[in-house]
């Protein structure tokens, strides 16, 4: 049985999506000594107990976006080839690199976040209304929750929870999108 090339690349992005989301809610209850989505960022998971496990996934979910990217060329066409392919590649170096190493960490998390809002937007091309609608949306809320982390207007719900309005908008899309892609004729 062969599989479709938009049926891999959906899987790739519907499950590395799917495992992170999982994986979130299960090194933040695991994590020691009380956890707070307003106050802790994400990758304050990549330290401590919780850190080989929150490492480990987020470099698979980056690979899976990687590797679809690199496997669907053809489907998604080149810009959103190489937005798709730097973003994957960006989330593997935020695994890599955890949030005790500083500045590569933040490069690779701002990296990731921005080049997978804007591989949001553009997947618009690849996608049938009302979702292509839905994406483009969901990578402006990303990009303009990226502005406000990074200036620091949390607008009452903490630097964690603007972190995950970034984070959180963006793993909407990609179930969105691999979901799409799967079910593409």
């Amino acid at each position: 049985m062969r599989i479709e090339n938009r049926t891999l690349l959906g899987t790739l992005f519907f499950v590395g999506a799917a495992q992170f989301v999982l994986m979130i809610v299960i090194a933040e209850a695991r994590y020691p000594g009380g956890y707070s989505v307003a106050i802790n960022a994400l990758s304050n998971l990549g330290v401590g107990q919780t850190a080989l496990f929150y490492s480990a996934w987020i470099a698979v979910c980056g690979a899976f976006v990687l590797i679809g990217s690199l496997l669907g060329r053809r489907t998604l066409g080149t810009g959103l080839t190489t937005t798709l392919a730097v973003a994957g590649a960006c989330v593997v170096g935020v695994g890599v690199f955890p949030v005790r190493t500083s500045a590569p960490h933040e490069v690779f998390a701002i990296a990731a976040f921005v080049f997978a809002a804007v591989s949001a937007i553009i997947s618009y091309r690849v996608l049938r209304p009302p979702l292509s609608h839905f994406s483009v949306g969901l990578g402006i809320i990303a990009l303009v929750a990226i502005v406000l982390l990074v200036t620091g207007h949390y607008l009452g719900i903490g630097k964690g929870g603007m972190e995950r309005m970034i984070a959180y908008s963006i793993l909407v899309w990609a179930l969105g999108f691999g979901g799409a892609l799967i079910g593409a004729k």
